[in-house]
């Protein structure tokens, strides 16, 4: 209990080396100078398609069944109209649980396992044999892994919104079947618009990034041997969980607050 207590102490008095740290590595992606290493970002854009891909859209699959999907129906049906069941399931979807259920899987899936693989190189001497002989570990390591996830994380979050709306769909229109196909795709199509999928991208991104970052920091300053990798590994999980939720509800506010963009009633 007192180490959870004193997590939030730690992240306080941390921000600055962690601002620091992946300020540089932006800085090395933006800057181009990350290209010198482009051959291992494909690496890392490999193996995000291999290991995560999948897992990420199989839980996407399953919150869009379940809370956009077989909820959204339900409720519609309660209050006599069912056919609406589409606009929960299109704005639910794009604007919040794709965003959630993607974040949080990119935290439990990918970062914890940035962490744990440049923990392992950094308590085995890996990243310091990479400083003796002249490559820049932090370019080499963390810079690469930023540009990766910039190259494959779009198009599997574009790739991930649809999967969510085919399990609302199978949810609302096969499984419990309160209402026609037609009627459903017919209201659930005039509630989306480009601007929404542009804001959902943009809030599902800005999690990724949180993430990759924060858990290349752990990972490249972790010490201790492998319990202080676990520990590091668990530090950053609890962080980027905080962050995904400050991330999702900051850009609810700043996309949707002001005007929600639900013509809905006179």
């Amino acid at each position: 209990m007192n180490e959870l207590l004193a997590l939030p102490r730690e992240w306080l008095g941390a921000t600055g080396e962690i601002a620091s740290f992946t300020g540089n590595i932006v800085r090395d992606v933006w800057t181009l100078h990350v290209l010198r290493f482009f051959g291992e970002s494909l690496r890392q854009a490999g193996i995000l398609i291999v290991y995560s891909t999948l897992v990420i859209w199989g839980l996407v699959f399953i919150t869009g069944l379940g809370t956009c999907g077989i909820e959204a129906a339900y409720f519609n049906q309660s209050v006599g109209a069912s056919a609406y069941s589409g606009v929960f399931a299109a704005w639910c979807n794009l604007r919040e649980a794709v965003p959630y259920a993607f974040g949080y899987m990119m935290a439990a899936k990918v970062g914890t396992g940035i962490v744990a693989e440049l923990g392992a190189m950094r308590i085995s001497e890996e990243i310091d044999a990479l400083e003796v002989i002249g490559v820049d570990s932090m370019t080499f390591l963390c810079a690469t892994r930023l540009l990766a996830s910039w190259i494959v994380l779009p198009f599997m979050y574009i790739g991930a919104i649809g999967v969510a709306y085919l399990a609302s769909y199978i949810a609302i229109v096969k499984q419990i079947g309160f209402v026609s196909s037609g009627g459903y795709l017919l209201i659930f199509w005039q509630f989306q618009n480009a601007p929404d999928l542009l804001f959902s991208v943009i809030k599902g991104m800005a999690m990724a990034t949180v993430i990759v970052l924060v858990a290349c920091y752990y990972g490249y300053n972790a010490s201790g041997g492998p319990v202080g990798v676990g520990k590091a590994t668990a530090k950053s999980m609890v962080l980027n969980l905080v962050l995904v939720t400050l991330i999702g509800m900051l850009g609810t506010q700043v996309f949707w607050g002001a005007n929600p963009r639900a013509p809905i009633g006179g």
